[in-house]
């Protein structure tokens, strides 16, 4: 009987406890257990810059990318890969700063275009994408 009876206090403080912890946070409990999408790179907010866009061949090109959450806030100590079709990039892989910038150089030594794509956390792949034009 002393273990019945230990069980259901267990139980009664533990479902006392969870009724609490959702009205005092008012949120479903999965939202308190779930990992945060605030440390997760948004493919559609992030951006991605270059300049110039027409440049000579040898002479470099400034990339930077930004990293952003959904929200639009920027992500810290974030991995960054450039890809692109033409020339060479330096670095291949940057860490964000504060700012979410992460920052490349583009040289090339044969013209053409050279189509620029970043890639977060070896994992998303940006829907921005940057072209440089070569002459």
């Amino acid at each position: 009987m002393d273990k019945k009876l230990s069980g259901l206090i267990f139980v009664f403080f533990l479902a006392a406890t969870l009724f609490v912890s959702v009205m005092v946070f008012n949120q479903p409990l999965s939202q308190l257990t779930r990992a945060k999408e605030e440390f997760i790179p948004s493919k559609q907010k992030s951006l991605i810059f270059a300049w110039p866009l027409n440049s000579s061949i040898g002479k470099p090109v400034n990339i930077s990318v930004f990293l952003r959450n959904e929200n639009g806030f920027p992500l810290v100590n974030k991995n960054v890969t450039l890809s692109t079709t033409l020339g060479q990039i330096n670095p291949m892989k940057a860490v964000t700063d504060k700012s979410g910038k992460a920052t490349f150089i583009l040289t090339s030594s044969s013209p053409g275009i050279a189509e620029v794509s970043a890639t977060a956390e070896n994992t998303y792949v940006l829907d921005q994408k940057v072209t440089i034009k070569f002459e």
